[in-house]
């Protein structure tokens, strides 16, 4: 059976209204319209409910929607219902913050290695996790049967080491890393350029 082709706009917009939901449920909301889900997440209510009919039928005309069993399906939906393992390649200074950045596991994702070009390399603090030489990627990768890798290394080298990981059995990749990669079909990547995003907010405060 073939996967339902989503819009990455509204997998995106998914992971606000699960996070919208998550504050709902620590202050003890038991239900919530779509229209008060919807500014919570900051998108319009129709916006809202054109984004879950791709996943199936939710909600109770009148009364809303049940907070915890649309969390849960939400859940399932975005395939955190377990932990998903997760590498991170350069564990240099940014890669070194997210490897210790403990809301990984919050959010269901186990950071379960790390790569460098020079893993033997002293650190000043623990990373929690063992950091291998980028020789072991493939091999790695294939034994813990990982899909998804975080990229952290500079631009000049990204392009190559998104090649091995990729060649590796790599299906999704949150790159940092300031270029475009060029990918397979079947490849996602998600781009992070903390540089881009600062000029973006400069020009609204001039």
């Amino acid at each position: 059976m073939s996967k339902l082709v989503i819009p990455r706009k509204t997998v995106y917009r998914l992971s606000l209204y699960y996070r919208a939901l998550q504050r709902l449920k620590a202050n003890e909301v038991d239900t919530v319209s779509s229209a008060a889900l919807a500014k919570a997440a900051g998108v319009k209510p129709t916006q809202l409910r054109k984004d879950l009919t791709y996943f199936g039928q939710f909600g109770t005309r009148g009364l809303g929607y049940n907070v915890a069993a649309l969390s849960a399906q939400l859940t399932e939906v975005l395939g955190t219902t377990h932990l998903q393992p997760v590498i991170l390649v350069g564990a240099g200074h940014l890669g070194s913050a997210l490897l210790r950045y403990p809301g990984f596991a919050k959010e269901g994702f186990e950071v379960v290695a790390a790569f460098d070009a020079d893993a033997t390399r002293k650190r000043s603090r623990d990373l929690g996790v063992r950091v291998y030489p980028m020789e072991k990627v493939e091999e790695v990768v294939r034994k813990k049967r990982i899909k998804m890798a975080i990229l952290t290394v500079p631009g000049t080298v990204a392009q190559e080491v998104a090649n091995n990981l990729i060649a590796a059995g790599i299906l999704a990749v949150l790159n940092f890393a300031p270029i475009i990669l060029q990918v397979p079909d079947n490849v996602v990547v998600n781009n992070v350029d903390l540089a881009i995003e600062l000029e973006n907010l400069s020009y609204f405060i001039q």
